[in-house]
């Protein structure tokens, strides 16, 4: 099914076939769709964005305004882009070189920040429920619930599935202020013990 009749696309967007749009979605003003993209229901689409070939834009996803999601790209659900958000899929580009064949794939985990101009340069991974501060460019794979920041981002911290900071005890766990709990593993990765 190519846009579901609940969705809702602004006359100045275009979306190409074949494309699936799914029920709820939203896509604002000046958005292309190219034909063979995936967007789940409840997205939104902000002004002036792009979905690429072959991009899968998970349930729930809110994508703010000025981004581009090139082929390669999958935001699994309730994922935050937000504005001005930069996605990169090929790590060396030639303007004279066809690319096509080295897209890198770069997959972004349920749950997950991504703050307003952060990069991702091609390839990595944002595992559940991560944060990546505004501006901060990701250069390798982030952990599930780790907070990074900086130019290359680095680790600050653990986040629960609210967003908030987690605070570890001696013995490695710690209670988000939703009540769930979570159990801190060798220092490297957070596990949340009740589905987070």
């Amino acid at each position: 099914m190519p846009v579901h009749p609940s969705a809702f696309v602004h006359p100045t967007s275009e979306v190409e076939e074949p494309s699936d749009v799914g029920a709820g979605a939203r896509i604002w003003r000046h958005c292309h769709v190219l034909g063979g993209a995936r967007i789940g229901e409840r997205v939104m689409l902000g002004q002036g964005c792009f979905v690429g070939s072959g991009v899968v834009v998970g349930a729930g996803c809110r994508v703010q305004n000025g981004v581009s999601l090139f082929e390669g790209l999958e935001l699994e659900e309730d994922v935050f882009v937000g504005p001005n958000v930069t996605f990169t899929n090929v790590r060396r580009p030639r303007a004279f070189a066809r690319a096509r064949e080295r897209f890198e794939r770069t997959h972004v985990g349920r749950g997950v920040t991504l703050g307003a101009g952060c990069v991702l340069l091609p390839g990595v991974r944002v595992g559940r429920y991560g944060f990546v501060a505004a501006g901060a460019v990701v250069t390798r794979d982030v952990p599930a619930h780790a907070c990074v920041q900086g130019v290359p981002a680095r680790a600050v911290g653990w986040v629960g599935v609210d967003g908030d900071a987690l605070a570890f005890d001696a013995g490695g766990r710690a209670r988000c202020a939703g009540g769930r709990s979570y159990r801190l593993v060798g220092g490297l990765s957070v596990e949340a013990e009740d589905g987070g």
